[in-house]
C-alpha cells in the first residue's frame, strides 16, 4: 500500500467515527417553572462602584444597600458586595432577610414621636393625622412604605449619607413601642393609656 492510500484510509475512518447517532425527536417541551412568589417587596436604595488599583489597572468591584418589607410591619435592609451588579442585589436581599424588624404600627401611623440616630445620621420621626401621607425623603421613604406606615412626619436632622440614614432609621423603628408594649412594662391596662 502506498502511503497516499494509507492515509485515504484513515480518513475515511476518522469520518466513519464522527458520524453523530440520528437525533432523537423531541417531545413536547416541560413548563418552566414559575419564579418563587417572594412575600416581601424589594427595593434597591443605593448602588455603588468602588475601584480597587491593582498592577494592570483597576479593579471594579459594586455594592448594594437594599430594602425588603411586606407592607404589614415587617421591614429589614442589607448591604451586598460583588464583581457584578445584580449579584450584589441577590446577596443584598438575602442579608436584608435576615436583619428585619418588626415595627408597631396603630391606625397607618407610629404610636410616639421617636429620633433614630446612627453616626452622623439623625432623624426625626412625628405620628401624624390620616391623609398626611409619608412626608420623607429618599431611603427613609422606601423603608416607612415597604413597612406599612402611611402616615408620619420624618425630619433628618443631621447627615445625607445613604448607609447613615438606613442605620438611623432602623434604629428608630426598633425603639419603637406599641401601647400594649408600654402598659404590659408598667403593669397596668393598655385602655386609657396614651404614649407622648
Amino acid at each position: 500500500m502506498t502511503e497516499e492510500t494509507k492515509k485515504e484510509e484513515t480518513k475515511v475512518e476518522a469520518k466513519a467515527e464522527n458520524k453523530r447517532a440520528p437525533k432523537k425527536k423531541a417531545g413536547p417541551r416541560k413548563p418552566r417553572a414559575a419564579a418563587p412568589v417572594s412575600e416581601f417587596e424589594e427595593r434597591v436604595v443605593a448602588v455603588n462602584r468602588v475601584a480597587k488599583v491593582v498592577k494592570g489597572g483597576r479593579r471594579f468591584s459594586f455594592s448594594a444597600l437594599m430594602i425588603i418589607g411586606d407592607k404589614k410591619g415587617r421591614v429589614g435592609y442589607g448591604l451586598g458586595k460583588a464583581k457584578e451588579v445584580p449579584e450584589a442585589i441577590r446577596k443584598a436581599t438575602q442579608a436584608a432577610q435576615k436583619n428585619m424588624v418588626n415595627v408597631p404600627i396603630e391606625n397607618g401611623t407610629i404610636p410616639h414621636q421617636i429620633t433614630g440616630r446612627f453616626d452622623a445620621g439623625q432623624i426625626l420621626f412625628k405620628p401624624a393625622a390620616d391623609g398626611t401621607g409619608v412626608k420623607a425623603a429618599g431611603a427613609c421613604r422606601s423603608i416607612m412604605e415597604l413597612a406599612g406606615v402611611t402616615n408620619v412626619l420624618t425630619k433628618s436632622l443631621r447627615g445625607n449619607n445613604p448607609h447613615n440614614i438606613v442605620k438611623a432609621t432602623f434604629d428608630a423603628l426598633k425603639n419603637l413601642r406599641s401601647v400594649e408594649q408600654v402598659a404590659k412594662a408598667r403593669g397596668k391596662e393598655a385602655q386609657g393609656l396614651r404614649i407622648k
